[in-house]
């Protein structure tokens, strides 16, 4: 009886259809649509576990699951649905952090309906957009999540908010033109009728050129979401004003789409084109990684440090996307999952320390380890996975990257040296910064001075929250096979460059 239901199309509308469910309920109080959006969550994510262990064939490296319905015939626009082993691993990651960030947001009481649908909004724009195999389709979820972070931003941040929210706004709206006039390009080239299916463009064929330009619209676009250097200006400003429940999302959720974009379109649909200009994206990924490293040792307030600290990670990401080797796209994807996990924590660690303290600066912090040795405890242990500690999840991604980046045969040998040695600067720099967050923060005497009475550790709740995104990350740095067959195999024959792609 259960095989034929469209397990994704549920996934995809089940939290989009409960939002509207909201505005409905009682008017008695928050309590009550925060326990709904709680288990609407739970239970989306209890349907994606379930399709995970009992629908999806990890031996199988095909589009699984696929659900094809007709939408707009006059341009071939289908709704069509998929998942491989990337889609499924980071539709996992996203009902995981979602839960939790919506666990993390229980102490907002202003206006929660509104917040409560915008999360969920958000969350079925999420999942649609990993299993989307149909280009346009992908777009229109790319493009869902536009609304819901502004409104986040602009009703539950900080004092600039309005400021960071435009930004957002102006460089992810810029971002999806480059994006739209790729799909389309890509779409109607080569066809008397239109098609956007991502499986029939992946054996397309197109002139050099022109797919160098459309791998440059696609690029810009997922640059600014990942984000790469220099688009990355964004996201230091939004983390700094959103609530760290949005944070949460954020980091953990909404950057990973870049990647996931950079990956599935980029290097699957548009091989030549990346065989030419990998080389370009590591390099700005290296640089990205010690730039961002050397701004966020700078940074007075806690979350821009940790913001610019998630923009030196991704840089990992790029570089083992451009290595065009197994070992590096794995830890590509790898990274992607780690520092969805470890970003999405620290954010949490960090809004919760403004709870207690009312003030994000670093230098009126001080000697917070004495009145609250498990938030202590707790903001060690991710920091040190942030900066790849052995046995963290964070190790394995960066030490898979960077044997891709060396056994890569793609790049000459003075090439690879200057990109290992740029990544191994940027894994000096980390400790350095968050080290010296840490001590900042918990050691020292200014705020210990001072008489604050809500300067108390983590809640159960808190303490919850904090758990369930460890016990990930240990496991998967103690035994990488937990997750790593999901989606890690060779790259198969059709990624390979087919022409002679000489300029």
């Amino acid at each position: 009886m259960l095989t034929n239901i469209p397990w994704l199309t549920v996934v995809v509308f089940l939290p989009l259809f409960a939002s509207l469910a909201i505005p409905i309920l009682p008017r008695s109080g928050s309590r009550v649509i925060r326990w709904y959006t709680l288990g609407i969550c739970m239970l989306e994510f209890l349907l994606i576990t379930y399709i995970s262990y009992y629908k999806f064939q990890v031996d199988s490296k095909s589009i699984q699951l696929l659900e094809i319905f007709s939408w707009v015939n006059s341009i071939n626009f289908h709704w069509s649905l998929g998942i491989d082993g990337l889609s499924m691993s980071l539709v996992i990651l996203t009902g995981f952090v979602t839960t939790l960030a919506t666990s993390a947001a229980w102490p907002i009481t202003r206006n929660t309906r509104l917040f409560y649908f915008l999360m969920l909004i958000m969350y079925g724009g999420q999942i649609g957009l990993f299993v989307s195999r149909d280009i346009l389709l992908f777009f229109f979820m790319w493009e869902l999540e536009l609304i819901p972070v502004y409104l986040l931003l602009c009703l539950w941040g900080g004092k600039r908010r309005l400021y960071s929210a435009t930004k957002f706004v102006l460089y992810t709206a810029g971002g999806s033109v480059f994006l739209l006039l790729a799909a389309l390009i890509l779409g109607f080239y080569g066809n008397e009728a239109p098609s956007f299916d991502m499986q029939e463009s992946m054996y397309k064929s197109y002139p050099l050129s022109l797919e160098i330009l459309i791998y440059v619209g696609f690029l810009i676009a997922y640059a600014v979401k990942l984000p790469i250097f220099p688009f990355h200006t964004w996201l230091p400003d939004t983390h700094g004003e959103a609530h760290y429940s949005t944070c949460m999302l954020l980091a953990g959720v909404l950057l990973k789409m870049g990647g996931y974009g950079l990956i599935r379109f980029n290097l699957e649909l548009l091989k030549n084109a990346h065989f030419l200009l990998g080389s370009w994206m590591m390099l700005f990924g290296a640089i990205q990684i010690v730039y961002a490293s050397l701004i966020s040792m700078s940074q007075r307030n806690l979350k821009r440090r940790i913001a610019y600290s998630s923009i030196s990670h991704m840089g990992f990401v790029i570089i083992g996307i451009g290595s065009f080797t197994d070992a590096g796209i794995n830890g590509a994807i790898l990274q992607m999952i780690s520092h969805g996990l470890i970003g999405a924590a620290l954010f949490f660690l960090a809004g919760t320390c403004y709870d207690r303290t009312r003030t994000f600066l670093l230098d009126q912090l001080g000697g917070i380890a004495v009145k609250m040795p498990k938030f202590f405890t707790m903001f060690s242990i991710f920091s040190l996975a942030s900066l790849a500690l052995p046995g963290m999840s964070g190790f394995v991604s960066e030490l898979l990257v960077f044997l891709g980046v060396v056994t890569s045969t793609t790049y000459p040998f003075p090439f690879k040296t200057g990109i290992t040695v740029l990544g191994a600067i940027g894994t000096v720099l980390t400790p350095i910064y968050l080290l010296s967050m840490l001590r900042q923060l918990f050691y020292g005497y200014k705020f210990f001075q001072k008489s604050d009475p809500y300067s108390i550790d983590p809640s159960p709740r808190e303490l919850f929250i904090l758990i369930c995104f460890f016990l990930p990350i240990l496991s998967i740095g103690l035994y990488p096979n937990l997750v790593l067959p999901i989606w890690s195999t060779k790259i198969p024959d059709f990624l390979l460059p087919y022409q002679d792609i000489t300029l």
